[in-house]
């Protein structure tokens, strides 16, 4: 009886022990589940109340003003490399002055915001401390002036248009005309500026069908470029006027499509093969 009695007390420990394990397992699932629910509960609140924004921004705006205490606030606006745009919309658009929180100023928003004037190709904006706010510009360069329908669009490098407004101070550039004209435009521009007696010299220029070329220098000649080796037929044409001023003739055309002569044709319509056999650099033939 001693050892079913030594046993009796054995088991009921076991299941007391077993009890209260269970209830200390039930006790820290009750803590955790609570404190999840806590956690929901106050993470909706705050979502909803919108406290947690009011909180951030109120923390936001007290470092921006102790910032300012300590002497962090705007004394310059540099601008690197503004040639075209427009200085008034440029101060607009950044919204500081002098004596604002320099921490109260976002250069990525800045910076955004300027990469939509149409002037503008990239912008590079930054605090530099203690007062300083730096904005670098890398503008988009006038081209040419493209006319279509008998109206103007000024062209940058990449044959885009940059703007159809405020065209007064460029019209020194040269005009092109024809369907297509400005996607080919960077191109032929790339080929006529290596030849500056050329360059300033040309007024217009028309892509013509498709597939090349007439160039309208000042004094009213037409140069008929070729549809191939551009760059080839405009330093024959440089030559050609370096060695005896040929577009100060008072030519009607000149025509430059055959690679082994010069076609030329005055202004009273006579046609003459200028220096018969011509090719760039020689001294041979007869001068009209």
């Amino acid at each position: 009886m001693a050892l079913t009695g030594t046993r009796k007390k054995t088991l009921q420990k076991k299941r007391r022990g077993k009890r209260a394990v269970f209830l200390v397992r039930v006790k820290r699932f009750g803590l955790i589940f609570g404190a999840f629910v806590l956690t929901l509960w106050v993470g909706a609140w705050l979502h909803f109340s919108d406290s947690f924004t009011k909180a951030a921004h109120w923390t936001k705006q007290e470092i921006i003003t102790a910032s300012a205490d300590l002497g962090f606030v705007t004394q310059n606006i540099l601008v690197e490399g503004r040639v075209n745009t427009d200085a008034d919309v440029l101060r607009a658009l950044i919204n500081v002055g002098k004596g604002d929180p320099l921490f109260s100023f976002d250069p990525s928003e800045a910076q955004s915001l300027i990469e939509r004037i149409a002037w503008v190709r990239s912008a590079h904006v930054e605090r530099q401390l203690p007062g300083t706010i730096y904005i670098g510009l890398e503008e988009r360069r006038p081209l040419a002036l493209y006319q279509e329908s008998k109206k103007l669009s000024l062209l940058d490098e990449r044959g885009d248009v940059i703007t159809r407004d405020g065209l007064s101070k460029f019209k020194d550039l040269v005009i092109v005309m024809g369907k297509g004209s400005p996607e080919r435009a960077p191109g032929f521009f790339k080929n006529l500026e290596a030849e500056p007696v050329l360059f300033e010299r040309a007024r217009s220029a028309k892509w013509i069908d498709e597939r090349r070329w007439d160039l309208r220098m000042a004094g009213g000649a037409v140069v008929k470029l070729p549809e191939g080796d551009l760059g080839l037929a405009l330093r024959r044409l440089a030559v050609a006027q370096e060695d005896d001023g040929l577009l100060d003739k008072g030519l009607a055309s000149i025509d430059l499509r055959e690679a082994d002569r010069i076609v030329v044709r005055t202004k009273p319509g006579a046609v003459q093969e200028y220096k018969a056999g011509y090719v760039a650099g020689s001294k041979s033939g007869n001068n009209i």
